[in-house]
């Protein structure tokens, strides 16, 4: 029954999460110089929010494949997450290149949160 002790836990702990206010807010043109890169990383942080989305109806519907992939799917969601927060930093300084190269970084962990989230149980 150890599957049930790690299950719940990690249940409750994803509603909770789910109910973070950490979902992208709309972008403020006046608030940025550079509008721009702010509208790619404005749009990766959607594409975060809809892989946490996909992977919190998987988790809750009990259909993640296994406890080990659950905690990987949450390390990418969590990379991407933090991945942003630099994206957001580099817009507004205006460095084109490190938006690009983060936000590919991003788009690398939204793909493996979205796949692992989407694999069944056997």
């Amino acid at each position: 029954m150890i599957h049930n002790k790690i299950l719940f836990p990690g249940i409750v702990l994803i509603a909770l999460l789910g109910a973070s206010p950490l979902q992208a807010d709309p972008i403020d043109p006046a608030r940025h110089p550079q509008p721009d890169k702010a509208q790619t990383v404005h749009q990766a942080e959607h594409d975060v929010d809809q892989a946490w989305e996909i992977y919190h109806r998987a988790a809750l519907g009990g259909t993640v494949a296994s406890p080990a992939l659950q905690a990987d799917i949450e390390q990418h969601l969590h990379e991407a997450r933090t991945l942003i927060t630099q994206a957001q930093e580099a817009a507004e300084l205006g460095d084109e290149r490190q938006v690009q190269t983060l936000i590919s970084q991003v788009k690398v962990h939204t793909t493996m949160a979205i796949e692992g989230s989407k694999e069944q149980k056997k």
